[in-house]
């Protein structure tokens, strides 16, 4: 999901992490028979990465920090989660409210973001988790017990979203990137124009990459994208999500008064689709190595793509939400005082590690360009501190 070193040797699996990603390998097998031998590829990343007992964030192998395939910004520095904080803060305090986070992870971006509310006078009446990994609730709790206890009794999780609209704020940090999606390819000798990218069976019986003509919607969404942009050449591949937009809705309808913040990585429409990424963004990370071969180690490694940020945005309207701020992790960051925390640490050693911490989240070649914030509003009438800096919105 994060900062993952260019592709390398792969490490191999223990014997069983093996057999557990051979299970996962005799579900998609099953699974591709049963759909008369090919499955789509959002299909495949719904099983691999979601199936009970069997899927990446459902089953129980580690997944962030060193010992895991990825580093989130939350994971890598405290600055991230104080910074966040204070967007948080200008929210509540313009009326009692509560913090939904989706996806915690390990829970550091909760365990950065109550302090720092607390030392400005502002903490939310709850402060909700909703989390579908139960290995992942499970290291959510035993970080986030190291709290005060006053902190940690505000901190309630949730097994779906909420029934009653809250107000407040709802975080979103590298949480949509792992919906699955589409992959396709540019192909004019196809009716259509198109093929979609899914999983098939060799004469062996092992799992391959193949191509059928894409279906009339699919075909029907890409000309509707491609009417918007320079043509796509022949071979031409790339992905798209038809989840995010279902996938917003249900999450906005959740917030009666009060803002998302989304953070991950992506581009606006434009240059998500540019010429230059002709082989698309899909990437698989695993052990801090990222590469391009989704179907090695089933249930093993994190599969994710780049979010197309205007799909972010014509979904949030869709919705009945404002867009009230759209910019770079970089800008995001510094509006919100990343350089006076680095500068506020007393020891020399402390101020050192902060700034080398504040350089991977700011650098354009590091988190700070290929991240990008974005604010959806509803029934809220404010300038969001964290977007004063700039605005990239005429972008989506």
């Amino acid at each position: 999901m994060t900062r993952t070193p260019a592709p390398s040797i792969l490490p191999t699996l223990s014997s069983a992490e093996a057999r557990h990603s051979e299970r996962v390998s005799e579900a998609v097998r099953a699974a591709v028979v049963a759909h008369e031998g090919w499955l789509a590829f959002d299909d495949y990343l719904q099983l691999v990465l979601y199936a009970p007992g069997l899927g990446y964030y459902s089953a129980g192998s580690p997944k962030l920090g060193r010992g895991g395939d990825f580093i989130t910004a939350p994971e890598l520095s405290e600055l991230f989660g104080r910074c966040v904080a204070r967007q948080c803060a200008q929210l509540l305090q313009v009326g009692a409210g509560d913090i939904l986070e989706l996806g915690a992870g390990s829970g550091a971006l909760a365990a950065s973001i109550l302090p720092t509310l607390e030392s400005l006078g502002v903490l939310p009446r709850h402060y909700y988790i909703l989390e579908i990994s139960a290995d992942l609730r499970a290291r959510q709790r035993l970080r986030l017990a190291q709290l005060p206890q006053h902190l940690h009794a505000l901190i309630v999780w949730l097994d779906a979203l909420p029934a009653t609209p809250l107000e407040g704020v709802i975080l979103l940090n590298e949480v949509a990137d792992a919906l699955p999606f589409k992959r396709f390819v540019v192909d004019a000798a196809t009716p259509g124009g198109f093929q979609e990218r899914g999983v098939a069976l060799s004469a062996r019986g092992e799992l391959i990459e193949a191509d059928r003509p894409a279906s009339s919607a699919l075909i029907a969404e890409l000309q509707r994208l491609g009417a918007e942009l320079p043509p796509w050449p022949p071979g031409f591949e790339s992905e798209l999500c038809p989840l995010l937009s279902p996938w917003l809705a249900a999450i906005a309808a959740v917030l009666a008064r009060g803002a998302i913040l989304l953070i991950d990585y992506g581009l606006p429409r434009r240059e998500y689709y540019h010429l230059e990424r002709s082989r698309g963004t899909m990437r698989c990370h695993f052990r801090h190595r990222a590469h391009e071969r989704p179907l090695l180690y089933p249930g093993m490694q994190d599969i994710t793509a780049w979010l197309d940020f205007t799909r972010v945005a014509e979904g949030a309207a869709d919705a009945g939400l404002e867009i009230a701020g759209f910019c770079t992790q970089t800008a995001f960051l510094l509006a919100l005082g990343i350089e006076a925390e680095v500068a506020a640490a007393q020891a020399p050693l402390e101020r050192a590690r902060r700034a080398s911490e504040a350089r991977t989240l700011l650098l354009p070649g590091e988190m700070g360009e290929p991240f990008q914030a974005i604010a959806l509003t509803r029934a809220l009438d404010l300038a969001l501190d964290g977007f004063r800096l700039q605005d990239l919105r005429r972008a989506l």
